[in-house]
């Protein structure tokens, strides 16, 4: 194709506007673009872009701004520099891209955004609540409130902006407007309230209408944090809202909450995140938000001062019902509860159908697992009671699931519903499972990623991961979604969320935490240890560093200049917080820190391991100034790289003189004093090898086990891999024993553990105070299957994966494939790996258009490598080849890939393994020894690895003979582990 012609294989998709498609309601003043290309052609790049905006109908014949041709690669947040925009306007945009072949697109297909107030000066509501002498402020029931509205000929267009202090739902004309859930989430209350737009146009029609608000505490009033420590924002709920209509004549009206509206009580006789609610359907009111509604028990409500807290437009995606799922069966415990199993540890609720007569009370107690007599488990939510109470109304065809309230949970014990005798198997027990069903609940993220590999154990704990964290996020990032607690623990999102960013798009999730923890940061630049606040602590190293961390892997995922700019002041914050604590100021040595939060190197009684805090502190010292440097340098601000390049320095080299040896020995002997010098690049590079020998000589004197915490965990197998100990690094994921992944795995863990032994071998719980099922810090392995199994990692360098890093962990123990997949800001990127007839390669790679991949395959040679069935050196988009000792770089364009290759030398060793143990399993004295122990082999909780593990230590050793003695020796020490 000529250069300058339009070329149909090159498009602009997937417009973004600030990460989000279609937004309504948005209270960005310049917004910012994103957009994919897709070409048919390798290695395209862009070249050049075109942005047109055009107003309401979406007309660009005369469009309201027009960058006109840029020359730029940009493709991602590039910024409306047009006219003034409007408040409550629908603005629609479209692109056109230039290729470095000079092919031109057409125009893509049109977006939109729409604003919401964008000055104060435009709200006219008050915020409203029930008056106190005909409602008591302090009843737990749910308020509701309500107007009657006129609606004139010729309605056009009704949109709603709503908000309050307490969670709400909104309803117009008996209708619920939109389905976000938990509304207007929560935010940093004192400083931040968001409010939610609602076209409800379709909702109206000409008359007589209304409105109603369904009113709770939520996290507002409801209190927050542990037993100990109940935090509430305030003592009174209010409700704010302001409708406006715009008619065909060009005339608007608004309807706005104040002191015509009236109040009452309903159904909700309470409703609370942590305990659940109570809800009698016989004291439904009918109507109650439509113009008919009767007037009778309904109060007048007052205005209250306005909060302090600057109202904004929704930042987040809302927390949606995203999935819907049936219980598996139903059962009777010994002690003869009723319970159901939704074959999933998840987060939502329940949404009964019964078919009971008027009066019947359902209970419904939510609970994560079984004890080992096979009762409901509810001592780990401490006080949390996680109980749903529902009076049937009697009525055919009665639904119902909580509204302002979610639970943890895998199991339910059900009570009040008659309990049926086993029946068909399609009965599957004694509740009639077609009334229930398990409605999933979290912040609606678009999903990002993939993994899965040749082990299928690997493969649930990539699903453990997944549901953790769609658990945990739910509007903030919890810890833990079943007892009195679930906070926004600030070290669990840093250690998590680069894994969290591969599976989902959290721009818009971290966009919104990250200003509240700028909100929440303390004046002398401490950081709360959970955000929102909630008043528990503040300032503990590898906690409060999440002002550091956060920003910077936001920025190199995402590439998000204008969040780092904002977030900078609160980065220098906190490593001023650090550097004024004294006595040292290049040592951190005070202070309160939690250190290797549930090491299993700890003393007994203690919750912290055995690094010494000292150091982990000062680690943690070094590395969020290295990165607040780093962030410095991407700004442009000079003077502060000067600075925090000279403290880094002195930090580092502080942590060299007290805790490293001339010879390269660390002074705690744990591993994770070893991994945070190695991860954190803490130690000059001669002494690394030494320190990766002295790490991995831990390890096997934990017999191949790791003893790491929240501190340690996340960041081992990176300081292995990337230090010549990638092996060791597979062994510590594959061990099916206590402590590591698959240990949970092998007991049917279906989220992540809390503890490495939430459940001990003999069925007994670690404790009732801390022992979550459902809680994702561990989860952060995730981030090394996908960027040093599978090989998909990014280039610090030219963040969002603008150049990626493809250097798949092929070889190494019992993984045979793994594949990978991630949808970027600049598209979809895949990186599979397959080992066929035991020593070919086959890799399978996809690079999005204007990205590059620089590429390395292990046990490669530029001779020995094909792609597409021809040689790779004359391949089409790839070039720069370089052979190392044993592996092959080159770089590759945009464009599909498939490559073959022969890498014998990797796979000896394991190949060796494997054979031995396929000849044991040929063995016919062997078979007729292994039959003898099948009962065991096959026993729970083992039953899932305890045959494959015996004949790979029957095969690591064959001079022994395999007698019934060996295997039962093997056995026990399986069941000791």
């Amino acid at each position: 194709m000529a250069a300058g012609h339009q070329a149909d294989q090159l498009q602009a998709i997937n417009l973004r506007c600030d990460y989000r498609k279609n937004p309504i309601g948005t209270g960005e003043k310049r917004p910012r673009f994103s957009w994919q290309l897709i070409s048919e052609d390798r290695g395209t790049i862009q070249t050049a872009f075109r942005v047109q905006v055009g107003r309401e109908s979406g007309d660009f014949g005369e469009p309201f701004w027009d960058s006109g041709k840029i020359p730029s690669e940009d493709s991602l947040h590039v910024k409306y520099e047009g006219p003034q925009l409007a408040s409550r306007t629908r603005y629609y945009y479209r692109v056109k891209v230039w290729d470095q072949a000079g092919n031109e697109s057409a125009w893509s297909e049109p977006a939109w955004w729409e604003t919401g107030l964008l000055d104060e000066s435009e709200w006219k509501a008050q915020w409203i609540t029930p008056h106190p002498d005909a409602i008591d402020p302090r009843t737990e029931a749910v308020f509701l409130l309500r107007k009657r509205i006129h609606v004139r000929p010729g309605l056009q267009r009704a949109v709603a902006y709503a908000s309050t202090l307490g969670l709400y739902e909104l309803y117009v004309n008996g209708e619920r407007a939109g389905d976000a859930e938990l509304t207007p989430g929560w935010t940093s209350y004192h400083h931040r309230i968001q409010y939610q737009a609602y076209d409800v146009t379709g909702h109206l029609q000409e008359g007589g209408g209304g409105i109603g608000i369904l009113l709770a505490d939520g996290w507002y009033k409801g209190g927050m944090g542990d037993a100990h420590n109940r935090f509430r924002y305030g003592e009174r709920r209010a409700a704010f809202l302001q409708l406006h209509l715009r008619y065909k004549d060009g005339s608007e009206e608004a309807v706005v909450t104040d002191a015509s509206w009236l109040a009452s009580t309903g159904p909700i006789l309470s409703s609370s995140l942590y305990d659940g609610e109570v809800y009698d359907a016989r004291l439904e009111r009918s109507g109650w938000s439509c113009a008919s509604a009767e007037e009778l028990g309904w109060h007048p409500v007052t205005a209250i001062e306005p909060p302090a807290a600057q109202l904004i437009a929704q930042e987040n995606e809302p927390v949606r019902v995203t999935q819907v799922i049936r219980p598996v069966r139903s059962f009777l415990t010994p002690a003869g509860a009723a319970v159901l199993d939704m074959g999933q540890n998840m987060v939502g609720r329940i949404r009964l159908k019964p078919d009971v007569p008027a009066g019947t009370v359902i209970t419904l107690r939510h609970a994560e697992v079984l004890d080992r007599d096979g009762e409901v488990y509810f001592g780990n939510l401490r006080t949390a009671k996680q109980t749903v109470v529902y009076t049937a109304k009697g009525e055919p065809g009665e639904t119902y699931a909580p509204h302002f309230s979610f639970q943890g949970f895998r199991y339910v014990q059900v009570e009040g519903l008659p309990i049926r005798e086993n029946g068909p198997e399609s009965h599957s027990g004694p509740l009639p499972l077609d009334c229930f069903a398990g409605e999933v609940m979290h912040t609606d993220m678009e999903p990002a990623g993939s993994f899965e590999c040749s082990h299928e154990g690997i493969n649930q704990l990539q699903r453990n991961i997944v549901w953790g964290q769609r658990g945990n996020f739910v509007d903030v990032p919890t810890d833990c979604p079943q007892r009195d607690e679930r906070l926004g623990w600030t070290a669990d999102a840093q250690v998590f969320m680069r894994t969290a960013l591969f599976n989902y798009n959290g721009g818009p999730f971290f966009t919104k935490w990250l200003r509240d923890l700028k909100a929440d940061q303390l004046p002398d630049g401490g950081v709360p240890f959970v955000v929102p606040d909630t008043k528990v602590g503040s300032s503990s190293a590898g906690w409060g560093d999440a002002a550091v961390i956060c920003p910077w892997i936001f920025y190199q995922v995402y590439g998000d200049r204008q969040l780092l700019e904002e977030q900078y002041d609160s980065m220098k914050g906190w490593v001023g917080y650090i550097r004024a604590q004294g006595p040292s100021e290049y040592a951190w040595t005070t202070g309160f820190h939690f250190g290797d939060w549930l090491a299993l190197d700890a003393k007994e009684n203690s919750f912290t391991g055995a690094t010494p805090k000292e150091l982990i502190a000062t680690a943690y010292y070094a590395y969020s100034t290295r990165l607040l440097r780093d962030a410095a340098a991407v700004l442009g601000r000079t003077e502060d790289v000067r600075e925090y390049t000279e403290l880094y320095e002195k930090v580092v080299a502080q942590f060299r003189g007290e805790y490293v040896t001339p010879f390269g020995r660390i002074a705690s002997p744990t591993q994770t004093a070893h991994v945070l010098a190695l991860a954190f690049d803490l130690v000059e590079a001669p002494m690394k090898a030494r320190i990766a020998q002295s790490l991995n000589e831990l390890i096997a004197e934990h017999n191949g086990h790791l003893s790491t915490g929240f501190i340690g965990t996340p960041l081992l197998c990176f300081a292995l891999s990337d230090h010549g100990y990638h092996d060791t690094a597979l062994k510590l994921l594959l061990q099916e024993d206590y402590p590591g992944w698959l240990y949970a795995v092998s007991r049917g863990a279906t989220t992540i553990w809390e503890h490495w032994d939430g459940i001990k071998a003999d069925g007994s719980f670690w404790s009732d105070h801390m022992n979550s099922f459902n809680h994702y810090a561990y989860g952060s392995i995730g981030d090394w299957l996908y960027r040093r199994v599978a090989g998909i990692d990014l280039d610090p360098a030219a963040p969002a994966y603008k150049r990626i890093r493809i250097a798949p962990g092929i070889g190494g123990r019992r993984l045979t494939s793994a594949r990978a997949s991630h949808e970027s800001m600049y598209g979809m990127i895949t990186c599979s790996w397959q080992v066929v007839n035991r020593e070919e390669v086959h890799v399978t790679l996809r690079i999005p258009a204007n990205t590059t991949a620089s590429v390395i395959l292990p046990g490669c040679t530029l001779a020995g490598l094909a792609e597409s069935g021809l040689p790779a050196a004359s391949a089409d988009g790839l070039s720069s080849f370089e052979e190392g000792a044993d592996s092959l770089a080159f770089e590759a364009g945009s464009g599909e890939y498939r490559f073959v290759y022969r890498a014998p030398a990797l796979f000896a060793n394991r190949f060796t393994v494997e054979n031995k143990v396929r000849e044991l399993q040929d063995d016919p004295e062997v078979k007729e020894v292994l039959e003898r122990h099948l009962p065991e082999l096959l026993a729970p909780p083992l039953m899932y690895f305890a045959k494959n593990w015996t004949l790979q230590q029957l095969a690591d050793d064959p001079q022994l003979p395999v007698t019934d003695e060996r295997i039962a020796a093997l056995l026990q020490e399986l069941q000791e582990a």
